[in-house]
């Protein structure tokens, strides 16, 4: 198949100009595939709540502003949990603060922003409600024993926790996403059965929900199992109401996406640089990196309006911060061939 080859100036930090080539196939972007997709941005809450090195509200909302600033409009900003449990989480107030100074100054990006929090019951969005949040999430999961161990509760007791919170959350004008957690398989309990899955993420649905997000928590999901789930969830909710949140632990996330895509979801999660997972749940790691998909998306000639270079740039303060490298793959091509990678930027 012919590749479609571009040569249009640009600059390397070294101030030498080298041609810019694009090596997707010419007829890719004629493809099975929509003209663009949404990506939900969850590394400044997913990513960094599962880090050792707790990082300070101001630099966390420095690190959302620079993802808005990328492109990016759905970012997961924090979370109003107890901090004894995960501390990571502290101060997600002030980070709330100053995004809306930074909105009302104008910051890049931000007029077009949801910033997300959230919240595990009404005292969460009790806190949530006096920060202004304007956007929150709630989450349970399919595996009862996911949800003792992550939230001292079954998933029918979560349930019932949920309803009047969304319930509240609707009435106040918030925009309300779902987390529905170990939908391919749980590090307890196993693999988990679609059927059942689509069950849990029904009643989910049912409270009112704008959207429902479909956790690989431990990275366990395969195309065959990501056809299998959205076969079953997607005869029952909308797939423009979908989205998938995969993890590369066992270095499968972009093809899931891929399966995902065919089968007509248009909305992922990721996490800038591949920060984080879940501490409840062991063996958690890798959440798909933001750079690895929109790399992706772009070379099948997909939209995700971000720069991957500024996105690349969110990422690096954090990295300092944490004192260790990030995994993703394409953060750290950029990192260590700052001009190869600009070269091959689609």
């Amino acid at each position: 198949m012919p590749f479609a080859v571009t040569s249009k100036a640009t600059q390397d930090p070294a101030g030498v100009y080298i041609p810019r080539m694009s090596t997707h196939p010419a007829a890719q972007s004629a493809g099975p595939w929509p003209a663009s997709v949404r990506i939900v941005e969850v590394g400044p809450r997913d990513g960094l709540q599962n880090e050792a090195v707790p990082v300070a509200p101001e630099a966390r909302a420095r690190f959302a502003l620079a993802l808005a600033a990328s492109g990016l409009t759905d970012i997961e900003v924090g979370a109003f949990v107890r901090p004894d449990r995960v501390p990571q989480m502290a101060g997600t107030e002030d980070v709330l603060a100053l995004l809306d100074r930074a909105v009302a100054d104008r910051a890049p990006g931000t007029a077009d922003a949801r910033f997300i929090v959230l919240i595990p019951n009404a005292k969460g969005l009790e806190r949530a409600l006096a920060a202004n949040a304007r956007h929150v999430a709630v989450f349970t999961a399919v595996s009862e024993t996911f949800n003792q161990k992550n939230i001292g509760m079954g998933v029918d007791a979560s349930f019932q926790m949920l309803e009047p919170v969304v319930a509240e959350a609707r009435s106040k004008g918030l925009w309300v996403r779902g987390y529905l957690s170990t939908v391919f398989g749980c590090p307890y309990e196993g693999r988990v059965d679609p059927v059942r899955a689509a069950q849990v993420a029904t009643r989910l649905w049912s409270l009112g929900v704008d959207e429902i997000s479909m956790g690989d928590t431990i990275g366990v999901a395969t195309p065959a199992g990501v056809g299998d789930v959205i076969g079953q969830i997607g005869a029952r909710i909308p797939r423009e109401q979908l989205a998938l949140h995969m993890h590369d632990t066992r270095g499968t996330a972009l093809v899931n996406v891929m399966a995902g895509l065919l089968l007509g979801i248009r909305t992922f999660d990721a996490s800038a640089a591949g920060l984080g997972g879940c501490p409840f749940a062991p063996g958690a790691t890798g959440n798909a990196a933001t750079e690895d998909l929109v790399y992706f998306f772009h070379g099948l000639g997909i939209q995700t309006g971000v720069d991957i270079r500024k996105l690349v740039a969110a990422s690096e303060p954090i990295e300092d911060a944490l004192g260790r490298s990030l995994p993703g793959h394409v953060y750290q091509a950029w990192r260590r061939s700052p001009g190869v990678s600009e070269m091959f930027r689609s």
